[in-house]
């Protein structure tokens, strides 16, 4: 992957969009360019080094009897299975936090370095320390039950597991906008009511259920610009980092609340938790038939005895991560057929094409982005349209509509 990324592959512009509005140098400056393609090679060869890592770290955890020195500690002391079971899973998740800490430094340090971050150490400390706790919390309620089910029933315990995964989705996607995304920053009612205004107009034209647009003060930690709808039904929000209100037009503005409400008309929501669901049913099924197999043939090198046992954790998570890698290209291809769909729809409800190529240009300046990334960094990463393919799609729309 290194020689791939830094050397073998091409991330040029094809000669038919040279001068275009597509082609990053009738928008981008000399510097832009290069520390454009500098700072993606960077991120995507830490992309495609970390996932194998992570497997090679809880193998090492599996090999080494790790594992089992975090299960010994979980029993010191405690009586409750579900408490000895969430000791250690305490145990494993800091562990592999204190592992991983080097690496999520240097890419904090790699963003303040190109401009991308604005924030100081301390506020990621901050964060990162949150995303420890969150991900702990929602991590321990996932492994007590799973293990539970593995206990009670051998055979089916992945179709017991699948159906209670189905309301708890639901559930982190209801407390997501309330609860979770506030303990990172601070939302509140535009300022700007002259915009609101405008923006719930569009709402409305989209029969989108909204009194209010939320704002989120993201500028003390980053340069680069989003929008987004979040939630499910009386939580559900339009969300706009004041990052994206100070450095684009009102048109540009109104062109990405369009897109975003392009996903909630066109039910992208629904259908990602369908999606996402559909693959839990597959995933857990695979398990249940592929870590049995591991366990009976290499249990004595991993020393795992019986998949029921807390130990064998790091082979669950390890499977997880494999599989979600490998269907990264499927996942992205449908995010970006989704995101395609809700250009187009933005396109149609503010009919401003000269809006949506400049906020697409501005999006790339902003936050340094690979508008032609090499084609497997493209189906493993992008869960968006790359730029060039984006500005293209508007200005052949563009022709379309004269």
């Amino acid at each position: 992957m290194y020689f791939y990324i830094f050397h073998w592959s091409s991330n040029g512009i094809p000669e038919v969009l040279k001068g275009t509005v597509a082609d990053p140098a009738t928008f981008m400056t000399e510097r832009e360019l290069l520390l454009s393609e500098e700072y993606s090679k960077v991120k995507n060869f830490i992309f495609f080094i970390l996932t194998p890592l992570e497997w090679l770290v809880y193998l090492f955890i599996l090999g080494t009897g790790l594992s089992r020195v975090f299960e010994k500690w979980s029993e010191l002391g405690l009586k409750w299975k579900v408490i000895k079971n969430g000791a250690y899973l305490f145990f494993l998740y800091l562990f592999t936090a204190i592992l991983f800490y080097p690496v999520d430094l240097y890419r904090y340090n790699l963003s303040k370095k190109y401009g991308i971050s604005t924030q100081d150490f301390s506020s990621w400390m901050r964060d990162y320390v949150i995303d420890f706790w969150v991900g702990f919390i929602t991590t321990l309620i996932i492994v007590i039950v799973l293990y539970w089910l593995l206990h009670i029933s051998k055979k089916r315990w992945w179709l017991y597991a699948w159906l209670l995964t189905i309301p708890f989705a639901i559930f982190m996607m209801y407390i997501q906008p309330v609860i979770i995304d506030p303990l990172y920053n601070e939302f509140y009612p535009l300022k700007d009511k002259a915009l609101e205004e405008k923006i719930l107009d569009l709402a409305d034209q989209a029969n989108i259920p909204s009194e209010h647009v939320f704002e989120v003060n993201m500028a003390e930690k980053t340069n680069a610009m989003n929008a987004y709808v979040t939630g499910i039904g009386d939580n559900s929000r339009i969300v706009l980092w004041d990052t994206t209100l100070n450095q684009l037009s009102e048109s540009e503005i109104l062109f990405i609340m369009a897109h975003e409400m392009g996903h909630y008309v066109q039910k992208h929501i629904y259908i990602g938790m369908a999606a996402y669901i559909l693959s839990t049913l597959v995933g857990l099924w695979l398990i249940s038939k592929i870590m049995p197999w591991l366990i009976d043939r290499f249990g004595q090198v991993l020393k795992i005895k019986e998949m029921k046992d807390i130990n064998s954790l790091p082979l669950f998570l390890l499977l997880i991560s494999l599989m979600l890698f490998l269907s990264n290209p499927v996942s992205n291809f449908v995010s970006r057929y989704q995101e395609s769909r809700a250009d187009e729809y933005a396109m149609e409800l503010t009919k401003n094409p000269e809006a949506a190529v400049s906020s697409f240009q501005n999006l790339a300046k902003t936050g340094l982005s690979e508008v032609n990334p090499p084609f497997i960094v493209k189906i493993f990463r992008y869960t968006h349209p790359p730029m060039l393919e984006r500005i293209n799609t508007v200005a052949e729309y563009t022709k379309k509509e004269k």
